[in-house]
């Protein structure tokens, strides 16, 4: 795949002797939809933490759009097009919807600390604000208070708030997680109506769901990379099955 968005390689973190993740190397091109699969432990949010900066990368290469953003800070990746969302809601829970969305659009900006300081929104911050709520079911919530949604709601915000920025890729770190069957099925909405002009890698235990939401699935195993396809070929995986079932992999 040339022209890759988000391109690794060799890529690796330790922790002291334990090697989280190791020698990771995966490309995501324009518009292309990914799930990375994998036991507790396997390495998957340490990966997301490295391609984010959160954790430097003990080895290996990061790079947007062809651009080596290995050693660049969290706030300069943003700024290359990554954005991410956790699997813990990260909300200013005193803050209405609209809130909290009007701050998110202001992240990227010197005066981000600054909600009202600047006075009301600008016509593009306003535009920001209502298509991030229209995408994500949440214009006739934009008033209440975050402590007031459903959990459910909330994701769908945090969701909301990533997506403020315009993203050329969008990290998504089990949107579902602790989400009722009602609620997970918002949430797949959403996801499969996001923008093709944005590509995303998404994390989620829930398999069906998130293989309805790819076209490649990636599974890791012992910070490693063990096995990539289709859908439809991963379901087929023996060696993912028995990953999968708890059963040691074969030699």
């Amino acid at each position: 795949m040339s022209g890759a968005l988000l391109e690794l390689s060799g890529v690796g973190i330790s922790f002291g002797a334990l090697q989280a993740v190791n020698g990771v190397s995966l490309k995501l091109g324009a518009g292309e939809r990914v799930a990375i699969f994998g036991p507790n432990g396997a390495g998957k949010t340490t990966l997301f933490n490295a391609i984010t900066g959160m954790t430097p990368a003990t080895h290996g290469t990061i790079k947007m759009q062809g651009i080596d953003i290995t050693r660049a800070s969290p706030h300069k990746r943003a700024a290359y097009g990554l954005a991410r969302t956790f699997q813990i809601t990260n909300l200013f829970f005193g803050l209405s919807v609209e809130e909290n969305l009007l701050l998110a659009t202001r992240g990227l900006r010197s005066s981000k600390f600054s909600l009202f300081g600047l006075g009301g929104p600008t016509l593009s911050e306003k535009e920001t604000v209502e298509s991030a709520m229209q995408r994500c079911h949440l214009l006739a919530r934009r008033s209440v208070l975050v402590k007031q949604l459903a959990y459910g709601e909330q994701r769908q915000l945090e969701l909301a708030m990533s997506l403020t920025s315009s993203p050329k890729v969008l990290l998504l770190d089990e949107p579902a997680a602790g989400l009722s069957a009602v609620e997970r099925k918002v949430m797949a909405e959403v996801i499969k109506g996001l923008s093709r002009e944005m590509s995303f890698i998404l994390i989620e235990h829930d398999i069906e769901l998130a293989l309805s939401l790819v076209e490649r699935v990636i599974c890791m195993y012992q910070g490693q990379i063990f096995a990539q396809g289709s859908p439809d070929e991963i379901r087929a995986n023996e060696g993912v099955q028995d990953i999968y079932l708890g059963r040691r992999r074969r030699a």
